[in-house]
């Protein structure tokens, strides 16, 4: 069957559509997204405003046409933390549904954690043994761990790129107090749950997803995204040191002209860095292997394993 699933992530909204079929390896077909930074279209009480929400609605009525057109059987569509957040969420949500029918699920940070766990393990397979998984999404940082498909802890931190950026590295460049305090909160925020995340074993592998992680590692030297999803991509914790303090000292500008970073994602590139040196240092991580799946391929396995089940 055709499958489409509608994302609304903090930085982006996103459509993917894919062949999948029960006990099959979901094959992704085409794409349909739009940068639209739902996180920045708040208002001072953190509301979504006006703008922000007839974006949403404006987009998700195209992705009705594209899903169409590209003969989708069935669609899923769920929103993260920007919406989970939002004073008015609810409102937004309903708004979408009566002008597009579109039901936005929206993911609890727990539940954004564990899917993704589940796409991490479906695709490194039982032999990886326990996993250790840190995705950094816009809004928020997710940690899990487990031997499982279900984490035996899954954890989800507001400790996003695009939220730290906005609230505390508004420079271009950065001054260097600013950094160091937003290096200093995030190690604080990590140190809190680094007993939970232990509770889980010492793992046999450890996985970084988002697109975060992979642009970290492309700048790092991993392979293009024209080297297919198949290549071999890892990113080590001296790699991540070092981006850190080059990182800080660029302008957006500047950034955005590194390998794999896009204009959209070039001013919380320093901020994922933070993030990702942080949670590795504290977790004692030296190498993340990358994985190209994440939260969406995660839904679309479990919307499988619903099917398979009756």
């Amino acid at each position: 069957m055709r499958l489409g699933v509608i994302d609304v992530g903090s930085n982006t909204v996103h459509l993917l559509v894919v062949d999948a079929h029960v006990g099959a390896h979901p094959l992704p077909t085409s794409s349909h997204k739009i940068e639209l930074r739902l996180a920045e279209h708040v208002e001072a009480d953190g509301s979504i405003d006006r703008s922000g929400a007839d974006a949403l609605v404006a987009f998700t009525h195209e992705c009705l046409t594209f899903a169409e057109d590209q003969g989708v059987e069935d669609l899923l569509a769920f929103a993260t933390s920007a919406i989970r957040e939002a004073p008015n969420g609810e409102a937004v949500l309903a708004r979408v549904r009566e002008e597009t029918g579109v039901e936005l699920q929206v993911l609890s940070g727990e539940d954004e954690s564990k899917l993704t766990f589940l796409a991490v393990r479906r695709w490194f397979g039982w032999s990886s043994g326990r996993l250790l998984v840190v995705d950094i999404g816009g809004g928020s940082l997710e940690l899990a761990a487990g031997i499982d498909e279900v984490p035996d802890i899954a954890l989800s931190l507001p400790l996003g790129a695009g939220r730290l950026t906005r609230s505390g590295l508004a420079g271009n460049p950065p001054k260097p107090a600013q950094v160091k305090a937003v290096r200093k909160q995030v190690r604080a925020d990590i140190a809190r749950v680094l007993r939970d995340v232990n509770k889980a074993g010492v793992p046999d592998r450890f996985v970084g997803t988002s697109k975060t992680l992979r642009s970290l590692a492309r700048i790092a030297g991993a392979p293009s995204s024209t080297d297919g999803p198949y290549a071999v991509r890892t990113l080590g914790r001296k790699n991540v040191a070092a981006l850190v303090s080059r990182l800080a000292g660029m302008t957006t500008g500047e950034r955005s002209a590194l390998p794999g970073v896009s204009p959209g994602r070039a001013p919380q590139l320093l901020a994922g860095a933070i993030v990702a040196e942080a949670a590795m240092d504290l977790l004692g991580i030296e190498r993340l292997d990358i994985c190209p799946w994440a939260l969406r391929e995660g839904l679309i396995l479990r919307r499988l394993d619903w099917i398979s089940a009756g």
